[in-house]
């Protein structure tokens, strides 16, 4: 699923654009020292969902739809749930994080107040 999750966020981000090659189940295998069934599976899952196109002979592809905003939404919203579960763990609240989040994020105005 982390493979999956990277692909996706790549779309979303800009990272990853239509048509760019992903690296070969091989290569992606050694680089995450994975077996090379577990990228097989997420490039399979990625082509299930249209996320990405194998070409025979010649590789795995982004696929060339375009990331929407809903998709920008999910990851936003993935990255606030990973954010918040940290917290959790430090015995952070939700509003103290996002306090936080809004000094770290905007310096000038806490320098100023």
């Amino acid at each position: 699923m982390q493979i999956v999750e990277e692909v996706r966020r790549g779309r979303v981000l800009g990272t990853l654009g239509p048509g760019d090659p992903l690296p070969s189940v091989r290569q992606l295998a050694a680089e995450l020292g994975v077996n090379p069934n577990t990228v097989q599976q997420a490039y399979r899952e990625l082509e299930r969902e249209g996320l990405a196109q194998v070409r025979r002979g010649q590789g795995t592809f982004v696929s060339d739809a375009v990331a929407d905003a809903a998709e920008r939404q999910a990851l936003l919203e993935e990255v606030a749930r990973r954010a918040l579960r940290d917290a959790h763990r430090h015995g952070v609240g939700a509003e103290e994080l996002i306090a936080a989040i809004r000094r770290i994020a905007n310096p000038s105005d806490t320098e100023a107040g």
